[in-house]
Order: structure tokens, then sequence, then C-alpha cells
């Protein structure tokens, strides 16, 4: 693995972790941190998805 890929993937987690909180904070208060960990690796499973398809499409 590059060392810049790894870089992208911890930004991306530390943004998806902090994006996930606030989004969790803001809409659905009562959410435990199970649900806000979940929210947080979708949005870095989403963010590597429109990665590729960004890449793949010519």
């Amino acid at each position: 693995m590059n060392v810049s890929r790894f870089y992208v993937l911890v930004m991306r987690i530390i943004l998806g972790a902090a994006f996930a909180v606030l989004i969790a904070r803001f809409f659905y208060p009562g959410w435990n941190i199970l649900y806000v960990a979940g929210l947080g690796a979708f949005l870095v499973v989403v963010a590597y998805v429109l990665e590729y398809w960004r890449k793949r499409k010519p």
C-alpha cells in the first residue's frame, strides 16, 4: 500500500467519524455509539465507491 493512499484512508476514516457524529447528534440524538460507528463506516465506503465510479467513467 502506498504511503499517500494510507494517509487518504486515515483522513477518510477521521472525516467519516467526525461527520457521522455530527449527523447523528443533529438528526438522531438518541443513537448509541454503534449506530454512529456504522454510519461512519458507511460514509467511508461511499467515499471509496464514488472514487471508483468517478475514475471508471471516461
